[in-house]
């Protein structure tokens, strides 16, 4: 499911947030833990804020050849030769597995969402939601 800002949504799951719960008015040196953890109910609706994804993904060589040979072969191909058509054609071909290897690659797509119980989740993974 792609999330998208303004939609509401529902966690698909109970999730315990663990570790130090602190006073958000405290700075990071004087944080004192004021709970051990915060637990939120499978059903808590809220609304999607911001959506990131990871576009950090390194594109190979043979990617980035591959973007830019059929971008010349849609933009061009049409007035070249049929010889050096044929030759794009093959070279891409020859790229082309590593562009769908590229294109399976699962993007992170990570959220900010308010809760209509007033708690934020920031970088949580979109899988945690269900559309509401």
């Amino acid at each position: 499911m792609t999330l998208k800002e303004g939609q509401r949504v529902k966690l698909a799951a109970d999730l315990r947030l663990a570790g130090a719960v602190t006073l958000a008015a405290d700075s990071a040196e004087e944080a004192d833990a004021v709970a051990g953890s915060l637990s939120l109910a499978a059903g808590t609706e809220g609304t999607v804020e911001r959506v990131d994804e990871d576009r950090n993904q390194q594109q190979s060589h043979e990617v980035l050849e591959y973007v830019r040979l059929t971008s010349l072969r849609d933009d061009f191909g049409h007035q070249m030769p049929p010889g050096s058509r044929q030759q794009l054609e093959e070279q891409i071909g020859s790229l082309e597995p590593a562009w769908i290897a590229y294109q399976e690659r699962k993007v992170r797509v990570t959220v900010r969402v308010r809760l209509d119980n007033g708690f934020v989740l920031d970088d949580a993974h979109e899988e945690v939601f269900a559309s509401a």
